[in-house]
């Protein structure tokens, strides 16, 4: 069973090796290929769990999205709205499918802020700023899945 000594450990090793990959700059990534809106609510302690949907912006066209997490680094509770870029989508189906995150942010009241990257397995990297509101503070990785609604 792993204390929770391992899982800050395990955390900060994920962070430091996954934050430069993560926080590329925009050239490094190329150029946008769609944009996202998301609105969900975010609980933890210690771990974490969200769940929400939104909006693709892709080829001129609007997709409606499920997106739900779970993971370590976060204390409290929020409501949040990301809208951010997304690179690497060639297709519509490549944005389905489970996804690592970094995040980092606050809230307390109606302020707060902060950042989220995500990227799957087929290249796909969405970089998304958080407008929170709530009591919370963030700073880990989960693991995210997003799916079109039917």
């Amino acid at each position: 069973m792993m204390t929770i000594r391992q899982t800050a450990a395990s955390l900060a090793t994920v962070l430091m090796l996954a934050s430069p990959a993560m926080a590329q700059s925009q050239r490094a990534l190329g150029p946008s290929t769609g944009t996202v809106r998301i609105e969900q609510v975010q609980a933890g302690f210690i771990a974490s769990g969200e769940v929400g949907g939104g909006t693709l912006r892709f080829q001129g066209r609007s997709y409606p999205i499920t997106v739900g997490g779970l993971g370590v680094g976060s204390i409290g509770a929020s409501r949040t709205v990301l809208s951010g870029n997304v690179y690497g989508l060639h297709r519509t189906s490549d944005l389905a499918g489970a996804y690592v995150q970094l995040k980092e942010g606050w809230a307390v009241g109606n302020r707060g802020r902060g950042y989220t990257w995500l990227r799957n397995d087929k290249g796909v990297t969405l970089r998304l700023a958080a407008q929170r509101q709530g009591l919370q503070i963030s700073l880990g990785a989960d693991g995210v899945l997003i799916g079109f609604k039917q």
